[in-house]
């Protein structure tokens, strides 16, 4: 019977992968949303990740729409990364004076949304730049690296590197299974 050495082969061969899969999934498969609060009609918000609650630092699509009691609607707006705080973001449009109630959405790297009411005072402005973002001629999105200053491939972690080293000698292993099968088959 060949079919019972195949299937051994098959079975160690995925319990090789599984293991290594793991710790790629970590974080969980959606995102948590914090809105924090404001400072001068910029609404802050962590993101953070479902299982692990680290902060979410790469590359991130999130949006904020509010609505006032009077009925005045903003946004959606997209929400920037702030300097040097990694998972936090705000808006570069002020919110106006009022009581608002704020909506906050994500759709990368994963699904996440939050909700919360507001009072926003008339903001004082004396520095246009929002928690420390750049004012720049053009809006361009800042990640997280790019704020902090270090290079995204710095962000990994020792999960990251043990998921791939456990990926990439799994494998290899497949490939020896296939072709220690292939040569039991012909010989």
């Amino acid at each position: 019977m060949r079919t019972r050495p195949l299937l051994a082969a098959l079975a160690l061969s995925v319990a090789a992968v599984l293991p290594a899969a793991a710790p790629a999934a970590a974080h969980g498969d959606s995102v948590h949303l914090d809105v924090t609060g404001q400072q001068n009609g910029h609404v802050s918000t962590v993101a953070t990740w479902e299982n692990d609650h680290d902060p979410v630092t790469e590359e991130f699509a999130g949006t904020l729409s509010a609505t006032a009691d009077d009925g005045r609607a903003v946004g959606p707006w997209r929400l920037v990364a702030v300097q040097g705080r990694p998972g936090t973001y705000t808006t570069r449009e002020l919110l106006p004076a009022g009581h608002w109630r704020v909506t906050v959405d994500c759709a990368f790297p994963s699904l996440g949304h939050s909700e919360r009411e507001l009072d926003v005072e008339a903001a004082a402005i004396s520095d246009p730049a929002p928690l420390g973002l750049r004012t720049e001629a053009a809006p361009t999105p800042v990640t997280a690296a790019a704020a902090t200053g270090t290079p995204a491939h710095e962000t990994t972690d020792d999960a990251t590197t043990w998921a791939a080293i456990g990926t990439a000698t799994a494998a290899v292993l497949l490939v020896a299974a296939g072709f220690w099968l292939r040569r039991r088959a012909r010989g």
